[in-house]
């Protein structure tokens, strides 16, 4: 009974936090909009200089190579409708000193970690052997992005969170060296308060700990409180973008990552964070679906990489010497200069010739990996700062590459024209693209949205699926049985133009095999709405759907 008080006290503390918030963000917004209304009517002059300035504005964003129409549309409108609010706002989200303080630092660890990331380039001509089109895919995000493809990883995928959560704390108990965590929401529950013991004990053996989470993403679990009790008992905590009540958009990026790394040797990702309802131990919308993934090899440098680049992202000072907590090894072949392949069943086979399994040391390596050789294994992430769209390139990408079927879930589906003309024309082509998202919703005004797009996607040939037992979270898309990606990336805005996102590309590794049985047994056990929502004309939508779809990029 204390417990449920006190998390009643906690929840309503958090909610008067968040309308606080909102509240100053209210009053600054009505101040702006009350002085750009009284500068207008003070004085000719004033208003033609903001009509001319807005007009050449408006020419400057239409024109803005990184931003996708979708994000171009609500700035051109709102610096139209509302001249100098909206041209105020504008300079402030291209000025603000935050956003490009962790630029900056991101930029700088990643500097320093690609010194100690070594990306091999037989990976990519191994895979030009297998399949051009594929090497592609690895190819824009090891030349463009910076994030190398690997050989020698072990993958395995988790349709069910608590198994996932079972291998995490077994692994973690082995932990020698160092441990992250990075999460967009923590919850001191029971999923956390099994994990809390084994960092303790790890905690005691000499283990660094530190735990970085989303203030906003975890505003209905912790507060401050939770970073004091973990500096208390040896745990270095930090949250990402505290919310303020001064006005700044970049407010709206958040930190929707989920990483854990142990020794620079495993590695997790995928959809759930650490609170209860994405293990089932609380049910607020019904069964919860996710899905985890486990890295155990060289590419987990990358993972300690993404943990490193956000936890120095918001230091003022001089930035931590990250070279320590990276494993240098050569990705490399065998004695004769060539690499096995997986056949996408754990199963080895011949590529040009067999693998052997012993890799050679590089002179800077200090210890050994244990990972077996699984397929192609690709880490890789998206932030707001850049507009490069990581997240939904990968996606379209995978798209582009399918000849037989692609399969989605998420549990958002808010499309830009880019990705729902990618998925209509595969669909066109005759490739089978298939999407579930959930079938009881966590937010019914997104939910809303989401189903808005279903008539125009299923009168193209794409199959709608529901998850009627309750909500699904996981993110992973599978093309042809071959090429995956399992990670923190929705079909929707928020991830691919507001968030920190990461994700996992794979090719022919095991654990693809393990992700189509996953989508197949949904299928088994989620609506089939395609019938349902078919022949629904683009004019059915109502006015809300047209008016929310219009402000979707901000959702």
């Amino acid at each position: 009974m204390f417990k449920t008080l006190k998390l009643k006290q906690f929840l309503r503390s958090s909610i008067i936090r968040l309308a606080a918030t909102f509240l100053s963000f209210g009053v600054q917004f009505f101040w702006l909009w009350t002085v750009s209304r009284w500068l207008k009517s003070y004085s000719v002059w004033i208003s033609l200089a903001s009509d001319f300035l807005a007009a050449a504005l408006v020419i400057h964003v239409y024109n803005k190579q990184n931003y996708s129409v979708s994000l171009k549309i609500p700035w051109l409108i709102l610096i139209l409708v509302l001249p100098i609010v909206g041209i105020t706002l504008y300079f402030l989200s291209e000025n603000n000193h935050q956003s490009k303080r962790v630029k900056n630092n991101t930029s700088k660890i990643k500097a320093e970690s690609v010194r100690h990331i070594k990306s091999d380039s037989n990976v990519l001509k191994t895979l030009e052997n297998l399949d051009k089109r594929v090497a592609n895919q690895f190819k824009y995000l090891s030349l463009v992005e910076k994030f190398p493809a690997f050989f020698n990883t072990g993958a395995k995928f988790y349709g069910n969170t608590v198994e996932c959560l079972d291998r995490q704390l077994k692994d973690l108990a082995t932990a020698q060296k160092f441990i992250f965590l990075e999460y967009h929401a923590i919850e001191e529950a029971k999923a956390f308060d099994r994990m809390l013991p084994v960092l303790k004990e790890r905690l005691a053996a000499g283990v660094e700990i530190r735990i970085l989470y989303d203030d906003v993403g975890s505003i209905g679990y912790i507060n401050k409180k939770f970073i004091k009790r973990m500096n208390g008992i040896g745990i270095e905590c930090r949250d990402f973008n505290p919310l303020s009540p001064l006005f700044s958009l970049f407010m709206n990026n958040r930190d929707h990552r989920k990483i854990m790394v142990i020794d620079g040797k495993i590695g997790f990702t995928g959809g759930y964070n650490l609170a209860d309802e994405y293990f089932n131990y609380s049910h607020p919308y019904g069964q919860w679906k996710d899905s985890g993934l486990r890295i155990e090899g060289k590419a987990v440098n990358t993972f300690t990489e993404l943990f490193l680049e956000m936890w120095n992202s918001q230091e003022k000072g001089r930035l931590e010497d990250v070279s320590k907590y990276f494993i240098e090894e050569t990705d490399g072949p065998d004695k004769n200069g060539e690499f096995a392949l997986n056949n996408g069943n754990g199963a080895k086979n011949s590529g040009n010739s067999q693998l052997n399994e012993k890799n050679e040391k590089s002179p800077a390596q200090t210890e050994p990996l244990p990972a077996k050789t699984d397929g192609f294994i690709q880490p890789y992430a998206d932030m707001p700062l850049d507009y490069l769209y990581v997240g939904e390139n990968v996606y379209l990408n995978l798209i582009k590459w399918a000849k037989d079927f692609v399969w989605i879930t998420t549990p958002y589906l808010i499309l830009g024209d880019e990705m729902k003309r990618e998925l209509i024309l595969a669909s066109f082509r005759g490739v089978d693209i298939r999407i579930v998202t959930p079938g009881v919703p966590d937010k019914k005004l997104v939910y809303k949205i989401t189903r808005s797009f279903y008539g125009e996607l299923i009168d193209s040939g794409i199959k709608i699926y529901e998850y009627t037992p309750g909500f699904i979270h996981s993110k992973q898309m599978i093309a042809d049985g071959k090429l995956a990606t399992v990670g923190t990336v929705n079909m929707d805005f928020r991830s691919f133009h507001h968030n920190f996102e990461n994700g996992v590309l794979m090719y022919n590794t095991s654990a693809i095999s393990d992700i189509q049985k996953d989508f197949e047994s949904l299928f088994k056990i989620s609506a089939d709405v395609t019938e349902k929502y078919h022949n629904k004309k683009h004019h059915s939508m109502s006015f809300t759907d047209r008016v929310l779809r219009l402000f979707s990029t901000l959702l």
